[in-house]
């Protein structure tokens, strides 16, 4: 890592991508490598205990089957675990589609590069959540 938190260190270039979803925001770094995938210092076995979550997280690699040529660096936060490896996703394939153009239209196509703008709805005032009402007495 560089001193200013970003994985330059090294002449070889990384591919940047950004993925969100919902509050969580993650930086993913690609290069070509062994197939070291790292998220904030951890291994991914031990960032996403949960079988769910890291098979979301890797699914982009292992659809373009390029997981063993590069290298992984990620730097994910805000919301929880299971946003953070939607934004994982999402960044990962914005990486490889930056790496290797070709790969984009496949990627496109199996909707790893669509964004999931599904968010948390706000509180309205007047009410006691985004939907639900005050309880209402009739007498």
């Amino acid at each position: 890592m560089g001193s200013t938190g970003t994985p330059l260190a090294g002449t070889q270039a990384w591919f940047l991508g950004t993925g969100r979803r919902k509050e969580s925001v993650a930086r993913v770094f690609l290069r070509a490598g062994s197939g070291k995938f790292t998220i904030n210092r951890r291994t991914v076995e031990q960032y996403f205990p949960n079988h769910a979550w890291k098979h979301d997280a890797v699914e982009p690699l292992k659809f373009t089957n390029i997981a063993d040529q590069v290298d992984v660096v990620v730097t994910a936060h805000g919301g929880g675990v299971g946003g953070q490896a939607g934004a994982v996703r999402m960044g990962l394939s914005r990486a490889i589609s930056r790496f290797n153009p070709e790969l984009r239209p496949a990627l496109r196509k199996n909707g790893f590069l669509t964004r999931d703008s599904r968010m948390k709805e706000r509180k309205k005032y007047g009410q006691k959540g985004a939907r639900k009402r005050f309880q209402f007495t009739k007498r």
